[in-house]
C-alpha cells in the first residue's frame, strides 16, 4: 500500500494520475497482474517511444515497477503494480508533533511461541529444518528476512529514542503480510491479532497465502510452490482508535497506554488460539514479496504537559 500524508507529498502521484492514458495502463496491469511493453503497445494501440514516457512517469512516482526479462531478440522489459491500494491521509493534526522514524528486520524478534507448521530463511537459504521450532533460536535468525507459522505469535522491541521529556501521540507500523499455507492458497482466510504490551489493539483477516506470481524481490532459489508475495498493510494507533489501512479495527486509542520516552514498546503479531480463520501468518522481509522493506515504524511525539509525571 502506498501511504500520502500531504498534498506536497503526493504532487508526482497525482501529475501521474492526471493523464487518460497512464490510468488506461494501471488499468490493463491490474487485469493482467504483468505484461511487457510490447503487449501494453499493441493493446494501446500507440508505439513503444510513446509508452516508455508514460512508463516513465509512473515508475517515478512508485506506482508501477519494471523488470527485465530475456526474449528471443534481447531483454523485454515487464511492468507490473507497485501497490494493492493508495491511502491519501490528510488528517495529521499538529499535536501528533514530530516523528522518529525506524526499521525493525524480519529477524529481530524479542519473543515468540509458535507451534509446528513453521520456519524462516535468510535471503539464501533456509535457517535449520522446517517445522522444527528450535531453529528460532539460531544464530543466523537474526539474518531472516521471511518468517511463517501457522498459530502462536511473534513479539518485537520497537526501538524508543524519542527526544526526553516528550510523550507518543501515535505510532505506524507497516509490514508485508499473508496468510501461511502448505504450499500456496490465495483464498487461505487468517486471523492476524496484533498487540502492543500485551494489549489486543485489533485484527485484520488476511485474503490468503499469495504464490500467483513470483515476488518482485524473492529470490531466485525460493520453492515456487511457497508463498511469494503478501500484501503491505499499515496500522495506525493514535487518539482516535487503531486503524488498519485507513480503517477502524478497534476503539483502543494510544492514550491508554501513556506512553513517553521512557517506555518499553513491544509489538506483536500472531494467529491466537481461538481465531475462527487460523490459516497462519507469514512475515516477508525486506529480500521477500513485493516491498522490499522491512518492518517500518514511525512514532509521533509532542512535549508532555507541565502537570505529567
Amino acid at each position: 500500500m502506498l501511504h500520502i500524508t500531504s498534498l506536497s507529498e503526493g504532487l508526482e502521484l497525482f501529475k501521474a494520475l492526471g493523464s487518460d492514458m497512464r490510468v488506461e495502463i494501471l488499468n490493463l496491469l491490474l487485469e493482467n497482474k504483468n505484461m511487457n511493453m510490447n503487449e501494453l503497445a499493441s493493446r494501446l494501440n500507440i508505439t513503444n517511444g510513446a509508452l516508455t514516457s508514460h512508463i516513465k512517469k509512473l515508475e517515478n512516482c512508485g506506482l508501477i515497477t519494471t523488470s527485465s526479462e530475456s526474449a528471443g531478440h534481447g531483454n523485454q522489459k515487464i511492468c507490473s503494480i507497485s501497490f494493492d491500494k493508495i491511502l491519501i491521509d490528510l488528517d495529521r493534526p499538529e499535536e501528533y508533533g514530530s516523528v522518529y522514524n525506524t526499521g525493525i528486520p524480519v529477524g529481530h524478534y524479542s519473543n515468540y511461541k509458535l507451534c509446528p507448521g513453521c520456519g524462516l530463511a535468510t535471503s539464501d537459504a533456509l535457517i535449520g529444518e522446517v517445522d522444527d521450532v528450535r531453529y528460532f533460536e539460531h544464530p543466523d535468525r537474526y539474518d531472516a528476512d521471511i518468517i511463517w507459522f501457522t498459530k502462536g505469535y511473534i513479539e518485537y522491541v520497537i526501538p524508543n529514542f524519542i527526544p526526553a521529556s516528550q510523550k507518543i501521540t501515535q505510532i505506524t507500523i507497516s509490514a508485508e503480510l499473508s496468510s501461511a499455507a502448505p504450499g500456496v492458497s490465495n483464498n487461505l482466510p487468517s486471523d492476524i491479532s496484533f498487540y502492543l504490551n500485551d494489549v489486543c489493539i485489533g485484527k485484520w483477516t488476511s485474503p490468503g497465502d499469495y504464490g500467483d506470481a513470483k515476488g518482485l524481490f524473492t529470490p531466485d532459489w525460493w520453492y515456487p510452490n511457497w508463498n511469494q508475495h503478501g500484501l503491505l498493510k499499515l496500522l495506525v494507533i493514535n487518539q482516535n482508535g487503531t486503524f488498519i489501512d485507513g480503517v477502524k479495527i478497534s476503539d483502543v486509542t494510544i492514550d491508554s497506554f501513556y506512553l513517553d520516552y521512557r517506555s518499553s514498546i513491544r509489538f506483536r503479531m500472531g494467529v491466537d488460539d481461538n481465531a475462527e480463520h487460523a490459516g497462519g501468518l507469514t512475515i516477508f522481509g525486506k529480500t521477500f514479496g513485493n516491498y522490499g522493506q522491512d518492518i517500518k515504524v514511525s512514532i509521533n511525539y509532542a512535549p508532555m504537559h507541565p502537570d505529567e509525571p
